[in-house]
């Protein structure tokens, strides 16, 4: 079986059995054709998988490396082929799995970038509640920050998604796992305020049929992250703040904040929905980093 075969018979496992998302997928693809490019010298041709060993793949990785990838670039490039790899030896397409021999680069420990309290509070008073953007982005920076979901499980979601009343919201997850998680009154209200106006801008929509969509865009149809993202950057602007924030930051600053105010590590997974505790635990250092701030800026004693 050459390469490319075994490479597609990959991706329909990962998108029919594991339900892997579209932009899953969309890296993992890349990740297999920026393989298979090097191995052919960039040429239009395909490759024998048995002409593939751990060497081929260690040579890649110095390749990119060489280029100027990132250690977590590259490791995320090797960790794609070992899926592929290993899913290649569960089948027997191949006798042995040449990517086991290959270590994993070393990764910086980054620590996940959050927000204060004060810096959440900032942001969310930038948006105008008297127009539809800002009614609207007033509810998506809520929820975020109310919820610790991800931007793309925030712009995925449906009008049935959500229960106002229960204060609960059903997130489709990594792998399109489902989780309940709850927001608290702030986000309620934005939501309830936000829903007048998507009544506005359904009407704007060309065609009668509902989308069936939480967040629209103004012109009626599904907002996207990059918008959502876009959105943001308007505000951080207008703000005084000197930061890069991206959406992301909202669910770090979420996390972290629960953490410093006692709550379990378990329910922090499961409302964040991580597969692995150990991602979970990432926070903790962060909240030890907001406990240092606090200290610096409140005890006399701490300066000078």
């Amino acid at each position: 079986m050459t390469f490319s075969e075994a490479a597609e018979s990959f991706l329909d496992y990962l998108q029919f059995q594991k339900n892997y998302s579209a932009h899953t997928l969309k890296n993992y693809r890349r990740d297999l054709d920026e393989f298979v490019r090097y191995l052919t010298r960039g040429k239009p041709e395909d490759i024998p998988l048995e002409q593939i060993d751990h060497i081929s793949i260690r040579d890649f990785l110095t390749h990119l490396t060489q280029k100027g990838n990132a250690k977590a670039s590259v490791g995320r490039k090797l960790a794609a082929i070992r899926s592929f790899f290993r899913f290649l030896y569960r089948e027997t397409v191949v006798t042995s799995n040449p990517a086991r021999l290959v270590t994993t680069p070393r990764l910086p420990q980054n620590t996940p970038r959050f927000l204060s309290v004060k810096e959440v509070e900032t942001i969310l008073a930038i948006p105008d509640p008297g127009t539809d953007r800002g009614s609207r982005d007033i509810a998506i920076l809520e929820l975020l920050y109310g919820s610790g979901m991800r931007v793309g499980e925030l712009v995925a979601l449906d009008v049935a998604d959500l229960s106002l009343a229960e204060r609960l919201v059903k997130v489709r997850g990594k792998g399109k796992k489902e989780r309940l998680v709850p927001f608290g009154q702030k986000a309620c209200a934005a939501l309830n305020n936000y829903l007048q106006v998507r009544g506005k801008l359904l009407r704007r929509m060309k065609t009668s049929r509902e989308p069936g969509a939480l967040f629209l865009n103004l012109r009626g149809g599904r907002l996207t992250a990059r918008s959502v993202e876009r959105n943001l950057e308007t505000y951080i602007r207008k703000s005084s703040l000197l930061l890069e924030v991206h959406p992301h930051v909202f669910r770090h600053s979420f996390a972290t904040h629960l953490l410093a105010n006692g709550a379990d590590l378990r329910c922090i997974q499961e409302l964040l929905g991580h597969a692995s505790l150990s991602t979970t635990q990432h926070y903790t250092h962060v909240s030890v980093e907001e406990l240092m701030r606090t200290y610096r800026e409140a005890h006399p004693k701490a300066k000078g």
